[in-house]
């Protein structure tokens, strides 16, 4: 769940195991690579409900990730709307994927989630952080809205690609306040750009390479606020099948505090390997 300032659920302070137990990983060959998605979430120790939204296509090289913000209505509706339309506009234009198509699709999320929202009370929105490979594996594209992220390990360097559309990520970007100042706290959840939007604004679309080795990890705030830089970096390298990486980082979230829902996806990259005439 996507916080909103002064708007918080009932606090449930008992410790919470994994809401459900992790799905086995699906791989899906994509030309000359393999990519291994698995996906997971928990509500945490302070909400009794969860808003965030996942997705792990089974017939598509296609990952998402949404953050309802608020804990009401509005919250579920918009991030249950904005994945079911953002994942029919990928399925609808396959196999053709590229900037082009996945605005179009974000652009129409943007309306169906504004149209659910119309006869509701308080805010109906929520993030959107989706990753998808072209046909042939060489390239994969990221799609942003909000302050969820994908992050890539690579050589044993983990980046954070995407940029979070918040007034914190602009004060300490350009040096208004310290990033641990009560300013950035406050400012953190001040977005900028989310899907639900009145100004319904475009997303981010970035086209990124896919390579043997790479990890990607796509979360909600609910898993990069509660674990620090090194504490991903490490649970993403360890030698894991996706699936454990993710019952690890949910798991984490939890001994940290489970201050927030968390969701995450994990996907491996592998060569394909030929199969034998």
């Amino acid at each position: 769940m996507r916080a909103v300032a002064g708007c918080y659920g009932p606090l449930v302070f008992h410790r919470r195991s994994l809401d459900r137990p992790i799905e086995a990983a699906r791989r899906l060959t994509v030309g000359r690579l393999t990519l291994e998605f698995a996906g997971g979430t928990v509500v945490g120790h302070h909400y009794q409900e969860n808003f965030d939204v996942l997705h792990v296509d089974p017939e598509l090289p296609l990952a998402a990730v949404a953050d309802g913000m608020g804990d009401g209505e509005g919250s579920r509706v918009a991030g249950a709307t904005a994945m079911s339309t953002f994942v029919a506009g990928v399925r609808g234009g396959w196999p053709t994927v590229g900037a082009r198509e996945l605005r179009a699709a974000t652009a129409e999320t943007q309306l169906r989630v504004r149209q659910a929202g119309a006869g509701l009370a308080g805010l109906t929105g929520c993030t959107l952080t989706a990753l998808v490979a072209e046909p042939d594996g060489g390239q994969g594209w990221l799609v942003q809205l909000g302050d969820s992220r994908a992050y890539r390990l690579r050589d044993g360097l983990l980046e954070l690609i995407t940029v979070d559309h918040t007034m914190a990520w602009l004060g300490v970007l350009h040096g208004w306040w310290p990033a641990t100042s009560p300013e950035a706290a406050r400012a953190r959840y001040q977005l900028l750009r989310y899907v639900g939007h009145p100004d319904k604004p475009e997303p981010d679309v970035l086209a990124v390479p896919l390579r043997t080795g790479d990890t990607w990890l796509l979360c909600t705030d609910g898993v990069s606020d509660q674990l620090g830089y090194h504490r991903l970096r490490d649970l993403l390298a360890a030698r894991r099948d996706p699936a454990k990486t993710i019952e690890a980082l949910l798991s984490a979230t939890l001994d940290e505090g489970g201050d927030d829902n968390a969701t995450a996806v994990v996907v491996r990259v592998h060569p394909t390997v030929p199969t034998p005439r």
